[in-house]
This record gives structure tokens, C-alpha cells and sequence, in this order.
């Protein structure tokens, strides 16, 4: 059976996001935004899964797009903890660089798909 890469590096963001996310409520006693990045951050993965399930070609593309926006939007939570200083440089350089190849290996599987439909959106 071939590695599913996405799912795999899914759910290891989704598990660092976890634990960030425990980290910004027990030490830095931040709820608003490392509960809107858990959820963003978790939910990737969980796009990514309903994918596998879909019971057409765009309903699968529709479920990764849900993940591409989950994606960026988990990169805006970051951003915005690195700018008030919730979380330092280094850990928003290493949250980002996991999140940008997640969202290039999206964006790579949609337009893989797309292509394959004739979809030229």
C-alpha cells in the first residue's frame, strides 16, 4: 500500500497544533486564538480524510479545497500569535514551514484533480 504523504503530515500538524495549543492556554492563558488555530489546524486533516470518502471527483476536490482554506487560514491564527508575541519566531517559523508544504501538497492534489476532470478553475 502506497504512503498517503498528506495524510501523514496532516495529522502530525494537527498533533503539533494540539500541543501548541495546550501550551498558549496552561503557560500563556490565551483562549480566543489558540482555540480558533486548534480548530483550523485540526480540521486540515480532517478535511483530507472526508477526501478519501468522497463519493465523486468534485466532491473530493471540494473536501481538499476545504483543506486549502483551513490551511491558510491556520497560517492567519499563526501570524497573528507571532505578532503579539504568543508564540516566538522559531516556533512560527517552524508551525509556518509545515503549513506551507501542507498547502502546497493541497494545492497540488486539487489541481491534479481538476486536471483530470477538464476543470480549469
Amino acid at each position: 500500500m502506497k504512503e498517503n504523504v498528506i495524510k501523514n503530515k496532516s495529522l502530525l500538524f494537527a498533533i503539533k497544533v494540539v500541543c501548541l495549543y495546550k501550551h498558549l492556554v496552561n503557560e500563556k492563558k490565551e483562549f480566543v486564538m489558540s482555540k480558533q488555530l486548534l480548530r483550523s489546524g485540526t480540521s486540515i486533516g480532517a478535511s483530507c480524510r472526508e477526501g478519501d470518502f468522497a463519493e465523486t471527483k468534485l466532491d473530493f476536490i471540494h473536501k481538499f479545497s476545504i483543506a486549502q482554506k483551513e490551511c491558510n487560514e491556520t497560517i492567519y491564527w499563526l501570524e497573528i500569535l507571532h505578532q503579539t508575541n504568543y508564540i516566538s519566531e522559531s516556533e512560527f517559523q517552524n508551525f509556518s514551514y509545515d503549513a506551507v508544504e501542507i498547502m502546497k501538497l493541497l494545492t497540488s492534489i486539487i489541481v491534479s484533480a481538476k486536471k483530470s476532470l477538464n476543470i480549469n478553475r
